[in-house]
């Protein structure tokens, strides 16, 4: 057969799903390409990832047009055959490793979408070898592996590696024990992601940002968090947690829920924190002349 891919959000991150589904076809014997409008194909398979991505309107000619991904729904999932598969990282001529050690997150934020896709359960559902074979560059892509009873175990897959870690979702500060910790200290990571994003847990968020803080020694700039603006906490609230955050030695980052809604005060915030130059020379936000 002729397999035909389309990866309407670009090509500046890796299709994860159309890697894998890459990988099937040729293990079949079927050859798989980017698919070329005009040309003809058995099957041609159109991933979005983001809702806000606008659909691939290009005359494709195929005998049957596969669409998934959450950018169309939540309930679409690859079958287990595809879904387990070492991913073509060719597809993409990617020499990093991308995949999932688990999947599902018991938090249930309402502006996520992983407890509804996946459940309100983190569990485990591959090894790091179903996806990694010697990369030097790792990039994770869990909702909460801290969350997954086997934790340890998959952190200690990832020390084992050698390899350098990227945990692109981050890491839930609520779930961090000694025994993580140990485990993080022997990671080779370049930056680690927390987030303290609603009013919700602060003081447990608080208590272990601290005792993380006093366990390594990482530059500040190697310990990012992500601030969720916008939604449910007043401004006074988000500049408390920045200043607060900075005080403690990590980096805050502002991320804003909808910025079209934003005050401008709220984006003079954003401007303030993100860049890192002026974040740096101007102690105070009440200083800052945008």
């Amino acid at each position: 057969m002729k397999i035909g891919l389309i990866d309407v959000d670009g090509h500046n991150f890796p299709n994860l799903a159309l890697m894998k589904i890459s990988a099937y076809h040729k293990s079949k014997g079927d050859s798989v390409e980017w698919a070329i409008p005009m040309l003809k194909y058995d099957i041609v398979y159109q991933a979005k990832v983001f809702d806000f991505s606008p659909d691939e309107n290009t005359c494709i000619q195929c005998e049957q047009l596969i669409k998934g991904g959450t950018g169309y729904d939540l309930d679409n999932k690859l079958p287990k055959e595809i879904e387990s598969i070492y991913p073509d990282y060719s597809l993409y001529n990617e020499k990093k490793a991308y995949g999932f050690l688990t999947r599902g997150c018991p938090r249930n934020c309402p502006f996520c979408i992983v407890g509804k896709k996946e459940g309100l359960k983190s569990y485990q559902v591959a090894d790091l070898e179903q996806f990694w074979n010697g990369q030097k560059e790792i990039v994770l892509c869990d909702p909460n592996l801290l969350a997954c009873k086997n934790r340890l175990e998959l952190l200690q897959q990832l020390v084992d590696s050698k390899a350098w870690i990227d945990i692109n979702q981050g890491l839930d500060i609520r779930f961090m024990t000694e025994d993580v910790i140990n485990k993080i200290r022997q990671l080779k990571l370049r930056m680690l992601h927390f987030a303290w994003d609603r009013e919700t847990d602060s003081d447990l968020i608080l208590k272990n940002l601290v005792t993380f803080r006093k366990a390594v020694d990482y530059d500040f700039r190697k310990l990012r968090v992500y601030v969720l603006t916008n939604y449910e906490t007043s401004f006074e609230f988000d500049l408390y947690r920045v200043y607060k955050l900075r005080e403690m030695g990590y980096d805050p980052y502002i991320m804003i829920y909808d910025k079209a809604k934003a005050s401008k005060k709220l984006r003079r915030l954003q401007r303030w924190v993100n860049n890192k130059f002026i974040f740096r020379t101007c102690d105070r936000f009440e200083d800052y002349i945008a």
